[in-house]
Order: C-alpha cells, then sequence, then structure tokens
C-alpha cells in the first residue's frame, strides 16, 4: 500500500489519556513498568504500547489488507466467513449492526485465523484469497507470531499478579490448541457522516488485542466515564486492550472497556481508514468461568462467581453469530453480541 500523507491528529477533539507502556521493560521483568501495565489494565483496560516488536511487521499487512480489499466482490466473497459464528474470511460491508436502531456497519475485513498461520500451507480451518496466501510466509506469519509472543508475555504478568499457579493463563492460550486468535486488517471508507459507526460498541471476545491504525477512528468509554473518546494513534505504539475472556478469568479484577469505531474526525475523514488488529483468545475448550479456586485473590474479588456457562468457543460463536444482521431478530439477540457492559456477567 502506497504510503499516503496524512492529516494530522486535529488538536480539539475530546481524546482519552491512556498509559504508555515499554514492551522492552516488561521483558527484562522491570517492576516498576510491571505495576504500570497492571494498573492501566486493572483500571482502563486500554493502554498504549511501545517498544513492541512489530513495527516494521505493521506495512506489509496493510499492503496484504488493500490488495484483498481490491479483489472484485465476486471473488471476495467466495471467502466469506458466513452467519454461523465463524469469523475466519472475508466481512463484506454492512454484515452486522452497529446500534439497537439495526444500522449497519461502514467497515469490511479480512480475518486470518492463527491456526492457519501456523499451519500453512496445511489449511487449519479455511482457505484464503490469493493475497493472503501469497504473504502468508512473508507478512502474516512473523506478525501473528510477534503479536503472540507478546501477549504471551503480557498473559505470564497478569498470571502472577492473579497469583494463579505458574503458567495457567498461558497453559490456557497454548499455540497448540486451536482457538478463535486472529489476525484482522479493517477498511473504513471515507465518510461525509462524522457519525457513521463503523464498528458498534462492544467489548472485546477474547484475551487481549494488539492494535495498529495511522488514523482516529476508535472511540472507548472508560469505567465511570459517560462521554465517549477518541483514542489518538501514536506513531511507533500500538493501543492494547483487555477483552471479555480475561475480564471473566480474573473475576472482574482485568478492566474488559467499552469500544466502538467512527470515521476518522474531521479532516482525516476523507481518507480510507486501515486498522490492523491481532486477537489473543484462549483455546477453543477452555471454560470461560472466574479462576476463583486457584487464585485467592480472585476468590476474594467481587466477580469470583463469574461463568459464561461456555467454553471459549462457544462464547465466541454465539456472540459472533448474534452480531450478523440477518440473524437478529429481537434487541435481545442485539444485546447478545455486545459482551460483558450491559449486565457485567456474560450475556
Amino acid at each position: 500500500m502506497a504510503e499516503q500523507t496524512l492529516p494530522p491528529f486535529p488538536d480539539d477533539v475530546p481524546t482519552v489519556s491512556l498509559t504508555v507502556v515499554d514492551y522492552g521493560l516488561l521483558q527484562s521483568g522491570d517492576k516498576n513498568e510491571i505495576n504500570t501495565l497492571w494498573d492501566a489494565a486493572t483500571k482502563q483496560g486500554f493502554w498504549y504500547m511501545k517498544n513492541h516488536g512489530a513495527e516494521h511487521l505493521i506495512e506489509p499487512m496493510f499492503e496484504l489488507g488493500g490488495d484483498t480489499m481490491r479483489l472484485p466482490y465476486e471473488d471476495k466473497m467466495k471467502f466469506w466467513q458466513g452467519n454461523s459464528g465463524g469469523s475466519f474470511g472475508y466481512k463484506a460491508l454492512g454484515a452486522t449492526t452497529v446500534d439497537l436502531k439495526g444500522s449497519k456497519d461502514n467497515c469490511e475485513m479480512i480475518n486470518i485465523s492463527k491456526d492457519d498461520t501456523l499451519s500453512y500451507p496445511a489449511v487449519a480451518h479455511v482457505p484464503y484469497p490469493e493475497p493472503v496466501n501469497a504473504r502468508m510466509q512473508s507478512a502474516v506469519k512473523p506478525f501473528v507470531t510477534a503479536c503472540m509472543e507478546a501477549n504471551s508475555t503480557i498473559l505470564g504478568i497478569f498470571n502472577d499478579k492473579l497469583g494463579l499457579p505458574s503458567g495457567t493463563l498461558e497453559s490456557f492460550h497454548s499455540s497448540g490448541e486451536h482457538s478463535v486468535s486472529e489476525a484482522r486488517v479493517i477498511k473504513v471508507p471515507p465518510s461525509k457522516d462524522a457519525d457513521s459507526i463503523a464498528v458498534g460498541s462492544h467489548t472485546d471476545f477474547g484475551s487481549l488485542s494488539f492494535l495498529a491504525n495511522k488514523l482516529g477512528g476508535l472511540q472507548v468509554l472508560l469505567p465511570g466515564e459517560e462521554h465517549w473518546k477518541y483514542v489518538k494513534p501514536l506513531p511507533g505504539h500500538v493501543i492494547c486492550n483487555v477483552g471479555d475472556a480475561l475480564n471473566i478469568l480474573s473475576g472482574g479484577i482485568l478492566q474488559s472497556s467499552t469500544h466502538r469505531v467512527l470515521p476518522p474526525p474531521k479532516e482525516q475523514s476523507k481518507y480510507e481508514r486501515w486498522s490492523l488488529v491481532f486477537f489473543t483468545r484462549p483455546g477453543n475448550s477452555v471454560p470461560l468461568k472466574a479462576l476463583s479456586a486457584q487464585s485467592s485473590i480472585i476468590a476474594a474479588s467481587p466477580g469470583k462467581d463469574l461463568d459464561s456457562g461456555a467454553t471459549a468457543l462457544e462464547w465466541f460463536m454465539r456472540r459472533q453469530s448474534k452480531w450478523r444482521v440477518s440473524n437478529q431478530k429481537t434487541v435481545d439477540d442485539y444485546l447478545a453480541s455486545r459482551g460483558t457492559e450491559h449486565t457485567k456477567i456474560a450475556v
């Protein structure tokens, strides 16, 4: 994807103040930086991260996304995710709803499974368009591997802070078990409507998200706040956040915060918005319930009895399928796709 000169993020829109975490210091075991991460993950659920090791791996993924989205619609739809709870493959613009009125989304995306990436050229789940296959070894695998390593380090830190037996959270996210972990490249077209929602308000399904984008558009509604605020992209930084799976496993200690995607603000809205994210999710068979029996810290938390009543795969597919326009018959169907922000328990 050719480099563009993009307008700067505007100074006169409300932005959230997020902590900057240095991944290099986390790797070295710096106690102050570990405490900084923990504070951000338990209070806001979002943070910036620098020195993450994937800086040079992001642009090739955007190039992959550009080549994929330029394919004819009919060719992309050969790799359609479907409406039964699957996520891998292509999602067309307008396939999901973004609010209680039934408004449709304003983005298209290609999702690439962690399992398909690691098993390539063997197919673990689904096939992909040729632009993905052509870059699977050179772009996708290095990016996925870097994200997995970074998120594994973070999971290890959370594991220790929660007082869990060594390796517990890492074992729940083993690369050897199939999961719904995936890389995603998202395209939002230019928009004249500042209130046009690209991705509706939700909490993330999984454990950790690792996001790179050049333009604004991501908004968060942090705990205790009443108004949406933009997250300003910072060069060389990724935006990380906790998802519902870790919120549930930790008994609510780790914060999964509500967010959405709008068109970029002001002059930036005249440009395509591209974003890249890797979602780390638990192994498919992992039961999503608070690990109170394994941690006295979790057992003492207000969410000690959190239990989704489902495995990670069941939880994901239930929410994913309810997000689809064709599967929503009632308001309850829409709410069932949103996550833990409505009732503070899995819905």
